[in-house]
């Protein structure tokens, strides 16, 4: 009794806020006070970007990071991850929102914010009721294909604000063709400040990632447009921001738009999961904890909640400001608390400090973090080793820059399940042979063809039984007991692979045991290791009809017991 207590004590004590803070001492100021100082250098132009890159005004990315920060702080696992608005997400409610609402409009943002709290919800029940293997729903290539498709429109979006031109709407392949159509138009003072800041940034990144590069750009092109008078020259820049706090509360919609909103949702909480699953594993604790994917979950998702109560829009975990918390010597959530601090100072105070932000500088960092995204060196691996995944990332990347975002990534991630399925269905029963001086039996090879004993047929069946691939199992097993030319008299099913067993893949096994007492052989299951195929057998009958005294822990156990010439293997149950 006292040992449950203490177990159910240490399980409740992991939810508690501040877990991200335990432990600190003093000596881990310094490291976390650089840390916060160079986030926040960080965050302040790449949250501005972000922010305008899903058509909200600057401020709220800065409001989006406090309250991602803040929140993880609270309720996040992870001593180093930053929650935050983020780039890979942004396109995908931008362009969902844009469906609904004119971008910009009180509608649009009111629909930003509800948004904001639903993915956040559906995150931190994920977390709550430990969903974590949820972020195991795309693959590398689909998720490759992901990214390069977001990069496509997070370039397409900016190059307007890059060459100084009026900004573009609709869909992808015809804002490229407005960009193209008024290139003439270009002016060549914003293209030389935001190709400028992105080169700072490209070069000071092969430096160190500690740079604060993109805030170094910001600066200078600011400097530029003050010291030689480029809004008289075309340059567009952001003007005063207003100072302040936003008022807490829940956004105004109506039921129609909050069922509209349900299936984005639903995807763009997904994605979350899927990038604060991956920052979570790379970032791991330093003293060999296991990293805590469902709890990140809760204090992502909480991030979010609060995001949308302030009118702003959903956040991500985000592995490059990560890096740079783990990079610059932050021991604890307090470097995203500094840098939320100074980030929430210069939102609400320092507004007039940002008016002669040129836009195109914003673009600069924003067309920096769409060719950061990219995975080139992940997809050019993925065509040498594996050329039908490579097309996996192809239709995903073209079906999210031609389609809406939102079907794309639908089919991204339906692309994902459909090809684990697709692995699973390939799967065939194998003959297995012994290992000569052995008694280990393996997949017979040129090289090694191994030992045969005469009347006994090993076969197994590497993966997990289910409706998808029992037909197979069923068809590939009566196959080898028919093909043998002398006769079978003792079937062993090698089942160490077999984790799962679910009913229509059970009547596919029971049938199989008939066909071997039709072929007058034994049938026998040997390393059946999972606990919920052991129990499925039972649940099914199989364990009965098999009899438990042919279950065995190794083949050559089964076939010591019950082979050729042995009494037992006489002994045959009828099958009901």
């Amino acid at each position: 009794m006292d040992r449950a207590k203490t177990a159910t004590a240490v399980n409740l004590a992991s939810w508690l806020p501040l877990r991200a803070l335990s432990g600190w001492s003093v000596k881990d100021l310094n490291g976390d006070l650089a840390a916060g100082i160079t986030l926040a250098a960080i965050a302040i132009p790449e949250q501005m970007a972000t922010a305008r890159l899903g058509g909200f005004a600057p401020e709220s990315g800065f409001f989006a990071f406090v309250a991602g920060s803040v929140a993880f702080a609270l309720f996040g696992a992870n001593r180093q991850l930053s929650a935050g608005a983020d780039s890979t997400i942004t396109p995908l409610f931008a362009g969902g929102l844009a469906l609904i609402a004119t971008a910009g409009s009180p509608h649009y943002l009111a629909l930003a914010a509800m948004l904001a709290l639903m993915v956040g919800l559906l995150v931190a029940l994920s977390g709550v009721f430990r969903l974590g293997w949820i972020a195991d729903l795309l693959s590398v290539p689909v998720t490759t294909g992901f990214l390069a498709g977001i990069s496509v429109h997070i370039i397409v979006s900016q190059l307007p604000g890059l060459l100084g031109l009026p900004p573009q709407s609709g869909e992808t392949l015809r804002r490229v063709g407005e960009i193209v159509a008024n290139i003439h138009l270009t002016n060549s003072w914003s293209l030389a400040l935001g190709l400028g800041v992105f080169v700072i940034v490209l070069a000071a990144e092969r430096i160190s990632a500690r740079i604060p590069a993109a805030l170094i750009g910001m600066v200078l092109a600011t400097l530029a447009v003050v010291g030689l008078g480029l809004k008289n020259r075309g340059v567009e820049v952001l003007g005063a921001l207003p100072n302040g706090f936003p008022a807490p509360g829940l956004p105004l919609i109506n039921l129609d738009d909050a069922r509209a909103l349900v299936p984005l949702a639903l995807l763009i909480a997904i994605v979350v999961m899927v990038q604060t699953a991956a920052t979570s594993r790379s970032f791991a604790p330093q003293d060999g904890e296991t990293p805590d994917v469902n709890h990140d979950f809760v204090g992502v998702g909480a991030g979010s909640l609060v995001s949308g109560l302030f009118g702003a829009f959903a956040v991500n975990a985000s592995p490059p400001r990560t890096a740079i918390v783990a990079q610059t010597g932050g021991r604890s959530q307090l470097s995203g608390l500094i840098a939320a601090a100074i980030v929430l100072a210069l939102g609400a105070f320092g507004g007039r400090l940002l008016a002669d932000v040129p836009q195109a500088a914003l673009a600069g960092v924003l067309m920096y973090v769409a060719q950061r995204i990219l995975r080139w060196r992940v997809a050019a691996s993925v065509y040498r080793q594996a050329p039908v995944e490579f097309a996996l990332i192809l239709i995903t990347m073209i079906a999210i820059v031609v389609l809406p975002i939102e079907t794309g990534v639908a089919i991204g991630i339906g692309l994902s399940l459909l090809h684990g399925i697709w692995g699973s269905t390939r799967t065939e029963p194998i003959e297995l042979a012994q290992v000569p001086g052995t008694s280990v039996w393996w997949p017979p090879s040129g090289s090694n063809a191994g030992e045969q004993h005469p009347g006994v047929l090993v076969a197994a069946f590497q993966a997990p039984l289910s409706f998808v691939n029992a037909g197979r199992f069923k068809r590939g097993l009566s196959d080898l007991i028919d093909a043998r030319s002398e006769g079978v008299e003792l079937v062993v099913l090698e089942a160490s692979n077999i984790v799962e067993i679910d009913y229509t893949a059970a009547q596919a096994l029971i049938d199989t045991i008939r066909h071997c007492r039709d072929k007058g052989a034994v049938f026998a299951i040997a390393r059946m290791e999972s606990l919920r195929a052991q129990e499925a057998l039972t649940r099914f009958g199989i364990a009965e009809i098999v009899g438990t005294q042919r279950i065995f822990h190794s083949v050559d156990a089964a076939i010591k017991s019950l082979g050729p010439g042995n009494p037992q293997q006489q002994e045959q149950d009828g099958v009901p």
